[in-house]
């Protein structure tokens, strides 16, 4: 059965940084891809980065993040980081880690493959 135990999270000043990490188990598929979507009150819920196990070259950021923010994975361990650097005061919410994605990292579509959400991890950003 497919779990995922997310942590991370905390209140920083902007330019700051701050890292999540989410740590899979029962993966039974090939291709398997996890990421982060957040929520903003007021706001609709974003996809925010994607990445492949088994293939790290594989990854996907959001527009808004790029540049400042990066995912990976530790090695064979099963757990994804997101590396939040530079951080503004829009990237305050609530970020959930999701698996599994579509193995192209296609979140358009990611609706359809998830089937857990991390426990979700608070980011503040504020001075």
């Amino acid at each position: 059965q497919l779990q995922l135990v997310e942590s991370g999270g905390g209140s920083v000043q902007p330019g700051g940084s701050l890292r999540l990490s989410c740590a899979a188990s029962g993966i039974s598929e090939d291709g398997f891809a996890i990421g982060w979507f957040r929520h903003a009150p007021g706001k609709e819920r974003e996809a925010v980065s994607c990445l492949r196990f088994d293939d790290a070259s594989r990854t996907r950021l959001a527009d808004s993040v790029k540049g400042r923010f990066t995912i990976s994975s530790g090695d064979a361990n099963n757990t994804a980081y997101l590396q939040m650097d530079n951080l503004k005061p829009e990237d305050s919410a609530l970020y959930y880690c999701a698996a599994p994605f579509p193995p192209t990292c296609n979140w358009e579509v990611a609706y359809r493959y998830i089937e857990v959400w991390g426990q979700g991890a608070l980011v503040t950003v504020s001075f």
